[in-house]
């Protein structure tokens, strides 16, 4: 199918969240039909916000949109209303963690 001059322009609104344990962001973006999930992150400039992270960071974080993480975000396509969440890695093993509490580690 050949997209029309229309399709060639619409443009969807989607968001860009990134958290850390005391503070977040959340960038609301318009960007063209087409883009993917990890080009919108690039569009952010996270790397502005949480230069502590650096530009590689944002560059290889796992992405996923609404909790549901992705498998490719490099080809994956965002729809309107798409809410991009760049993930960071867990600090302590979630298993070892609920051992440590059964224990009565503080």
């Amino acid at each position: 199918m050949v997209a029309s001059d229309t399709d060639a322009h619409t443009r969807v609104n989607v968001e860009v969240a990134f958290a850390e344990p005391h503070r977040q962001h959340v960038i609301a973006l318009t960007v063209p039909s087409g883009t993917s999930a990890r080009d919108v992150v690039a569009m952010a400039d996270l790397p502005a916000l949480f230069p502590e992270r650096g530009t590689d960071f944002f560059s290889h974080a796992p992405l996923g949109i609404y909790g549901q993480a992705l498998r490719e975000p490099d080809r994956h396509t965002l729809v309107e209303g798409d809410r991009v969440e760049v993930y960071r890695p867990l600090v302590v093993d979630p298993k070892q963690a609920r051992l440590a509490r059964a224990r009565g580690d503080d």
